[in-house]
């Protein structure tokens, strides 16, 4: 009569367990979330907004970032090229959720002299992101803070994308993942490229 009841209570309880497991799978496994957001974004969901207006940016000279070999790259001396600048870390579900669509756009433009991109690891531990990007084939050129950063760019929001159009000018922010692979960004920075 017992063990009657317990199934019975099973039963009926299994949808509700197998919810709950779920969610805790999604809460506490970064791949996983990673893997449902990226799902999410291919379905049409964080698409970014390219409408954002040009701002000017007090100081681009001296935000500098560091790579690995310890080359130092300072954004005032990147006039006249369009910069993609993006903070994130491997611990980061959305960060890993788009990061394959920004290799898609790094793919796309990583011959182009006119843009650079810039990876900036939020934790600045080479060692830890050099091999998420060896994992899994991203050949995004990987960089650590190395100077303050205006909140205007960076407030700490993971993961944030900013673009600089060739005059230094800020064209693009966005804080939460986003689709990097969308056209619209694709025709959004050979836009700036061509711009005076």
């Amino acid at each position: 009569m017992m063990n009657q009841q317990l199934m019975k209570f099973i039963r009926k309880n299994i949808f509700n367990t197998l919810f709950v497991v779920f969610l805790l799978v999604i809460v506490f496994v970064p791949d996983v979330k990673a893997f449902f957001i990226k799902g999410l974004m291919e379905i049409g969901f964080y698409k970014p907004n390219v409408e954002t207006p040009k701002e000017n940016i007090p100081g681009l000279n001296g935000i500098r970032f560091k790579d690995a070999k310890g080359n130092v790259i300072d954004l005032g001396d990147l006039k006249g090229k369009v910069i993609f600048l993006n903070f994130w870390a491997t611990w980061c579900p959305p960060c890993r959720a788009e990061m394959p669509s920004i290799n898609k756009l790094y793919a796309k433009f990583k011959d182009d002299k006119g843009i650079i991109f810039i990876f900036a690891d939020a934790d600045g531990d080479f060692s830890k992101s050099g091999k998420f990007m060896y994992d899994r084939k991203y050949a995004m050129p990987v960089y650590k803070v190395e100077s303050d950063i205006p909140e205007k760019v960076f407030a700490g929001t993971l993961p944030t994308t900013v673009i600089f159009d060739k005059q230094g000018r800020l064209s693009f922010r966005h804080e939460g993942v986003a689709n990097y692979a969308d056209q619209k960004i694709v025709d959004f920075i050979n836009k700036l490229k061509g711009s005076l």
